[in-house]
């Protein structure tokens, strides 16, 4: 069983801050690329950010020079600040990751979702 537990979402005013966390835990061989996704009101999922294990990152042009995306290897963890907050990036965001995970028969993929959590810009 692997699980994602993310934290860190909430109400901002428009051009603050906030830092997601997301911490993949269980029977985990390797974890791979992980991610944050977002959905809004009415809206499609779509992505935010991904990171690689060897740390290359994608940005949606959206967020591009106002959200970083970072990871802790050791911690399994993977993180996204978020700046110059505006109205329309409040969403549900939701972690996402490619694991390698332990299975009866050895090792075998598998992709992981998080709960969400809610960010809210306001004022």
């Amino acid at each position: 069983q692997v699980q994602l537990v993310e934290s860190g979402g909430g109400l901002v005013q428009p051009g603050g801050s906030l830092r997601l966390s997301c911490a993949a835990s269980g029977s985990i061989f390797r974890v791979n690329t992980m991610g944050w996704y977002r959905q809004a009101p009415g809206k499609q999922r779509e992505l935010v950010a991904v990171i690689t294990s060897g740390g290359s990152t994608n940005y949606a042009d959206s967020v591009k020079g106002r959200f970083t995306i970072s990871r802790d290897n050791a911690k399994n963890t993977v993180y996204l600040q978020m700046n110059s907050l505006k109205p329309e990036d409040t969403a549900v965001y939701y972690c996402n990751a490619e694991i390698l995970q332990f299975t009866t028969k050895g090792v075998g993929p598998l992709e992981v979702w998080g709960q969400g959590t809610l960010v809210t810009v306001s004022s």
